[in-house]
């Protein structure tokens, strides 16, 4: 029986195809402790995700509770600006009628 160079082509592409497999093979086995490993993880964020939710819904309420101050504080400025506004109309109103008040004098006096 002799060995000729087809029989060296397959016997090195059956070669070629078993290290592939193997390494296949050997990815698939680091993949697997991977996902075993991240599954572990998952587990403990799970048995502390508890343990957080208090302090985490303590703080939510808190900020809510300000959000609400903050707007009822915004609400009560905006009335105080409306009555400045009211005030600084009236006030307006009244330097417009002495300057009238004065103008009509001034000119009565110079008539006069």
């Amino acid at each position: 029986m002799s060995f000729s160079t087809a029989d060296s082509w397959s016997v090195g592409v059956g070669i070629g195809v078993f290290l592939i497999g193997l390494g296949v093979f050997v990815m698939c086995l680091r993949t697997a402790g991977l996902i075993a490993r991240l599954g572990k993880t998952l587990d403990e964020i799970d048995r502390q995700i508890p343990a957080l939710s208090t302090p985490i819904a303590t703080t939510l309420t808190h900020v809510g509770g300000i959000a609400d101050t903050a707007d009822a504080t915004i609400a009560r400025l905006g009335v105080a600006v409306g009555q400045l506004e009211s005030v600084a109309a009236g006030a307006t109103r009244t330097a417009n009628t002495i300057s009238t008040l004065v103008s009509t004098v001034a000119e009565n006096v110079r008539k006069g």
